[in-house]
């Protein structure tokens, strides 16, 4: 079984979702991790299971913050916001993979690359010129067929077999991010504590606790 979580919402203003969540944190990460809990006995019942949770590079932009993930103290920065909740698909991977690899259900958090789609349309020509001066030469569209590649390659690559929690892109696993340096991934997106406490703090926002074993 196999179950993609794709993105939905970038750098758009503060908007909340129904609920009350701010748009981004809400739907990027609590909608994924509402929808993969619920649907965890499918995957445990179809294991060996792989779920791919689509995060960015843009989770270098910032930490996850558990203190006020909502927005309701601090002032609004949408890339901020995008960071944060880039970061927390990335934890709950981690997070995934400590609760459900040891029964053959694997989690992938994945960086596809910077593709034009519908995710762009917030964006204005300074968001555009602000991306390519912090990403450098990383900043290169990919169509949506390679942007896709990663994806796939986490869904079905035999290289992956029997590990998981981990972070992917341009269809290899990253190594960990040097400051300076193209890629890789944020030590504080593979913290298994912060991990744990984003999946404490997300079943109560979502008012569901998910006892996966």
């Amino acid at each position: 079984a196999i179950l993609v979580n794709n993105a939905g919402v970038m750098a758009c203003p503060l908007l909340r979702t129904a609920q009350g969540f701010e748009l981004q944190f809400g739907t990027n990460h609590l909608g994924h991790f509402l929808l993969t809990s619920r649907l965890a006995p499918a995957l445990l019942a179809g294991a060996p299971s792989r779920v791919v949770n689509l995060s960015s590079m843009g989770h270098k932009a910032a930490p996850v913050n558990l203190e006020d993930p909502n927005y309701q103290q601090r002032d609004y920065e949408k890339w901020q916001a995008y960071g944060d909740a880039k970061t927390a698909n990335v934890l709950v991977s981690v997070g995934l993979e400590q609760r459900l690899g040891g029964r053959g259900v694997h989690s992938y958090a994945v960086h596809p690359g910077v593709i034009m789609t519908e995710l762009s349309r917030h964006l204005e020509q300074e968001d555009f010129d602000f991306l390519a001066k912090s990403s450098g030469p990383e900043f290169v569209f990919k169509t949506p067929e390679a942007g896709a590649a990663t994806s796939v390659w986490a869904a079905t690559s035999p290289s992956l077999e029997g590990r998981g929690g981990i972070y992917l892109e341009d269809c290899h696993e990253a190594a960990m991010a040097v400051a300076g340096e193209e890629g890789g991934v944020e030590a504080y997106a593979l913290d298994q504590d912060v991990a744990d406490r984003l999946w404490e703090l997300s079943e109560q926002l979502v008012g569901e606790t998910f006892n996966l074993g």
